[in-house]
């Protein structure tokens, strides 16, 4: 007859949740935002005529701005997905927890935005009118997916607790009052 073993039950703790979520959100950022922001524009860029190089100095200072507060509102938005709503930027795997806090108490939508500042600092940098034209398609592609499924989703998935969030924060561009919290 042989001794049975009790071992103690398997769990995660916090840490090993956002630890794993930290890891989701940084291979999303690498394959979906990597891919809009660094893959096409470059492949578009050094295909054309004039190959990849700066346009002014006098846009670069502007360009370098927004490249810097675009990486500060995206890495701040997905960390706040991953802290705050325990999940990703992805739409597989979105956060358990309506983020009402940091950048999305000023805007519902602050990632995004986040991406098309990144993108326009690309568009100063670089003088190729095709970085406009995928500048303007991406943020009719954004406006088309939060309307017509994101928004939906989060109305059937956090009902009136996102009603009341949608009447006291826009859409886009950030609120100047910062709406009471919950």
């Amino acid at each position: 007859m042989s001794a049975k073993i009790a071992l103690p039950p398997v769990t995660q703790t916090l840490f090993d949740v956002r630890f794993f979520l930290a890891i989701k959100v940084l291979l999303f950022t690498l394959l979906i935002p990597g891919t809009v922001i660094l893959y096409f524009p470059y492949s578009m860029v050094s295909a054309s005529a004039g190959g990849l190089h700066i346009a002014s100095l006098l846009l670069a200072l502007p360009a370098g701005v927004f490249i810097l507060i675009g990486l500060a509102i995206y890495l701040r938005c997905a960390w706040d997905f991953a802290v705050d709503g325990l999940g990703t930027p992805a739409p597989i795997d979105p956060p358990k927890h309506l983020v009402r806090g940091g950048l999305y108490r000023r805007s519902r939508n602050p990632m995004y935005q986040g991406v098309l500042l990144l993108l326009l600092a690309e568009c100063l940098l670089f003088p190729y009118a095709g970085l406009w034209t995928y500048f303007g398609s991406i943020a009719l592609v954004f406006q088309t997916f939060v309307v017509f499924y994101e928004e939906p989703a989060l109305r059937k998935r956090f009902g009136d607790a996102y009603e009341a969030y949608c009447r006291q924060v826009p859409r886009w561009g950030f609120a100047v009052r910062i709406p009471a919290t919950e």
